[in-house]
């Protein structure tokens, strides 16, 4: 009797044991790495990450040319890449399906980017379009997608004029950064050249899923350089970086209206060193802003965000601890920042203190050539 007793009791108990076991357990994902691959590395490296220690062990790498951005589908079963190369397959967009089990990617299809020197690439959550950004011909292209993931028919190619006060960086446009709005109404093309961030109309099905915008393009100070946007958690704030400026611009967001609310240094007043901001995260709870710079600085700033009005407070600059971060991730935990070095052909791994946003050293490092992209994939 007292047997059947204890087996009923641990029946009773056993989905909460279960349930708890399962959080407990440190969470797991994928990292997907581009790289350029003039330096010889084969092109996409998957590592599996562990949530919990923050270390990484080698799963499998795919050769395919200078994918120096990679978008993940929404449902994460398809990967995309911007070919940035003139070599072999030449200027490019490829598609390939993931499983996100296994962290396998099986190549589906190439497709011409339309522009020189694809730097950007975004897929909207439905999986029906792709939208990919031409830094070199000042251009963005627009992609219809297939139901098994590979690339489809060449929508629109869209070629922005004009330049700006640099005369060595800003004699044409450059679109570097394509990215849709919360709502999915707008896309966003960042424009280095132009110091404009111009905004297009979004509306999949028609036979121009782009067109300009009432409010078509906000100007920043001439000089800045326009490179990587995102919006708040909230969706009613943006934040910009600017390249060669090396600030980050706010905007609230309302309406699909870009509105300048704050700009902000992301050195302080004694460095005099050469800049060339890169990348800009916030938090997965949106209570913290990062941004890298490369150039002489080589470092990550990081930023408090007010919760009431989107604006940004100085917290902390940490050093990269190596040269030319070009790109950097937060783990969707929000538990550890990853940052690739160009540069110096490593990745290294910073702690975030939970409580104020700062960075601090693992330890972890991984050698790898080039890295320019990083992004984090559940395993399922």
């Amino acid at each position: 009797m007292k047997k059947l007793c204890v087996f009923i009791l641990i029946a009773a108990f056993m989905p909460q044991i279960l349930s708890a076991q399962k959080q407990s357990a440190p969470k797991s994902y994928h990292l997907l790495i581009g790289t350029y691959t003039n330096g010889g590395s084969d092109g996409i490296y998957v590592y599996r990450f562990n949530g919990k220690t923050g270390s990484t062990r080698f799963e499998q790498s795919v050769k395919t040319s200078d994918p120096s951005f990679l978008a993940v589908s929404a449902d994460q079963k398809y990967v995309y890449a911007a070919n940035e190369s003139h070599r072999a397959t030449g200027d490019s967009v490829t598609a390939f399906k993931f499983d996100s089990h296994t962290g396998q990617l099986t190549y589906l299809n190439q497709l011409p980017a339309y522009g020189n020197d694809p730097c950007y690439v975004s897929v909207d959550r439905k999986n029906k379009n792709l939208f990919v950004a031409n830094y070199s011909s000042g251009s963005l292209t627009a992609y219809s997608l297939k139901p098994d993931g590979s690339l489809g028919d060449t929508l629109q190619t869209i070629r922005h004029t004009g330049g700006s006060v640099d005369a060595d960086r800003q004699k044409t446009a450059h679109v570097h950064a394509v990215v849709l709005s919360p709502d999915e109404k707008y896309l966003l093309a960042d424009d280095l050249g132009t110091d404009k961030v111009y905004k297009y109309n979004y509306q999949p099905g028609k036979k121009q899923v782009l067109t300009p915008a009432a409010q078509s393009a906000v100007s920043i100070k001439a000089g800045g350089g326009p490179r990587h946007l995102v919006f708040g958690k909230n969706a009613k704030q943006a934040y910009l970086v600017q390249e060669m400026g090396a600030k980050i611009s706010v905007f609230n967001y309302l309406g699909g209206k870009l509105n300048p609310v704050q700009t902000v240094e992301m050195e302080d007043a004694a460095f005099t060193g050469k800049n060339g901001a890169a990348d800009i995260h916030l938090s997965p709870n949106g209570k913290f802003l990062y941004a890298s710079n490369r150039g002489e600085a080589n470092d990550i700033t990081v930023y408090k965000v007010n919760a009431t009005t989107g604006k940004l407070n100085f917290v902390q600059r940490q050093s990269c601890l190596g040269k030319g971060p070009r790109n950097f991730a937060i783990d969707p935990d929000g538990k550890f920042l990853m940052v690739a070095n160009q540069i110096s052909d490593d990745i290294f791994t910073f702690k975030i203190n939970p409580s104020t946003g700062k960075l601090t050293q693992t330890g972890t490092k991984l050698q790898i050539s080039h890295p320019v992209c990083l992004k984090f994939v559940p395993v399922k």
